[in-house]
């Protein structure tokens, strides 16, 4: 009998759970992108407030992770007649980068051209200078400046980050 990756990773979390309880099966359902998704957070404000970084988030209060960026962003959005929701957002920010603000894609038609996708949305730096919303950092890899920046442009592209559903 030939077991796939797939039928061995079930037979582990069966023996996972016979020999160490719920909390193994717990561990072992979470999706793997939820996995990476929380581990990406706790690194990255790790990071921020290892650097001294006074970014928006921090000032305003708000949670430094995932959470706080998009919220905090939504306000500036709102306050500027940006559309957009959470959702959709987080739908486009997972799919980009997994939730990872310091993401870089260095292999596509943008990095081959010299103007590799940055941050949480993946913005090259042109569009990010051209769509930049005021009261944000001029840092494409800061999470907020990214998250409105990339906002601001799907708005005039598509409508809004909500009607995102693949990338654009």
């Amino acid at each position: 009998m030939i077991l796939t990756n797939r039928t061995r990773i079930a037979r582990l979390g069966l023996a996972g759970l016979a020999t160490t309880g719920a909390a193994a099966a717990a561990l072992t359902l979470v999706p793997a992108n939820a996995q990476a998704a929380e581990l990406t957070q706790a690194h990255t404000a790790t990071v921020a407030s290892a650097s001294g970084d006074s970014s928006t988030a921090q000032q305003s209060g708000k949670a430094n992770n995932l959470d706080g960026w998009i919220k905090q962003s939504l306000q500036i959005m709102k306050a500027k007649g940006i559309p957009g929701s959470y959702e959709g957002l987080k739908r486009n920010i997972m799919r980009e980068s997994g939730g990872n603000p310091a993401a870089q894609n260095n292999w596509d038609v943008n990095a081959q051209q010299g103007t590799p996708s940055k941050g949480l949305l993946q913005v090259i730096d042109p569009t990010f200078k051209a769509y930049h919303v005021a009261g944000t950092a001029q840092n494409v890899t800061d999470p907020v400046a990214n998250i409105t920046a990339a906002a601001n442009y799907a708005a005039h592209r598509y409508g809004s980050i909500d009607n995102v559903n693949s990338a654009y």
